[in-house]
């Protein structure tokens, strides 16, 4: 015999406010607005938010969407390389002290409290570190190997750089202590140059940058070796990356043509996003999470202050119309 959800169906939830935590899939009556709402998962997507002080590209970047640290650049792509330094709130961008030494295509790794400045060039490639304690730079000991366009992640404690240019390109990896650097056994296995970074010291992620040519290779780090993982679907450089091994998220870049792709990373295998940056751009910084990532400056060609904030793929409420 038929059950009588078979014959009837299954009743929609009567509410008198949509639930706090809905889940996808999820339908029910708003008995207060008189709307029959449901839940579906939606992409995630780039919100425009204001501008730094100061248009670069070639810069670092490091922090979180609510406290992130932009670090020195170039105000042209031929231009002098600076040492401005920049704090976002969440809200607005406010100066900071500058840079011991100016350059551009440096990497960054930290907090906005407690940042860290690894290498660039400036008229030749640095291994020059310095150290921010939330107002002020104060210089550190260098790299082993002088770079520019390298990857980097971790803490200002626990730092990572990998790759770069010193030249030629090179796949050397560096521990920073907080002190000083030591010379990683474990090389990249594609030595490449402005690559993307993301995770800690001891679990990073390289992905994407030029060896030439561009190349979409994606790699992991255990704290000894790197391992090779699925590629990334848009091959390019000069991209930027935040997250962590097992939830990362690379944007914009340089395809030969300027792209605003974004994609996600899920410790396995890169899947694109529907929708990239609203400004498309190469050389820019990040900050943040998978689910709540910054982009700002770089190049569109000419240089760029825009900042946009990333907000992760989940839920959202529709409303059904009916007639």
């Amino acid at each position: 015999m038929a059950e009588y959800k078979g014959i009837k169906g299954f009743k929609v939830q009567y509410l008198s406010a949509d639930p706090s935590n809905p889940i996808i899939g999820q339908t029910w009556y708003n008995s207060t607005s008189k709307d029959l709402k449901f839940t579906e998962l939606q992409a995630g997507a780039w919100a425009t938010g204001n501008n730094m002080n100061n248009s670069r590209g070639y810069l670092a970047g490091t922090g979180t969407q609510t406290a992130a640290l932009a670090i020195a650049g170039r105000p042209t792509v031929g231009g002098t390389s600076g040492s401005l330094t920049e704090e976002y709130d969440g809200t607005n961008w406010s100066p900071s002290n500058p840079l011991n030494t100016a350059r551009a295509f440096l990497a960054g790794a930290g907090t906005q409290t407690a940042g860290l400045a690894i290498g660039g060039y400036f008229t030749a490639e640095l291994g020059s570190t310095e150290e921010y304690d939330g107002n002020s730079w104060a210089n550190s000991n260098s790299l082993n190997t002088a770079r520019y366009g390298a990857g980097g992640c971790g803490t200002q404690t626990a730092g990572l750089a990998f790759g770069g240019g010193s030249p030629p390109n090179t796949g050397a990896t560096e521990e920073y202590d907080g002190n000083s650097w030591a010379t990683s056994p474990g090389s990249l296995n594609t030595a490449r140059v402005y690559s993307g970074g993301a995770g800690t010291q001891t679990a990073a992620l390289a992905f994407g940058g030029e060896v030439p040519p561009n190349t979409n290779v994606t790699e992991e780090y255990n704290g000894t070796s790197w391992a090779n993982s699925n590629p990334l679907n848009t091959a390019r450089y000069f991209l930027a990356g935040v997250g962590t091994q097992t939830s990362a998220l690379a944007f914009g870049g340089d395809t030969g043509s300027l792209t605003g792709a974004t994609e996600e990373y899920d410790g396995t295998s890169w899947t694109s996003n529907p929708t990239g940056l609203n400004t498309v751009r190469y050389t820019m910084a990040g900050a943040g999470t998978q689910t709540a990532g910054l982009a700002f400056g770089g190049f569109t060609p000419s240089s760029s202050a825009a900042t946009e904030e990333w907000t992760g793929p989940g839920p959202a409420t529709k409303t059904i119309t009916v007639s």
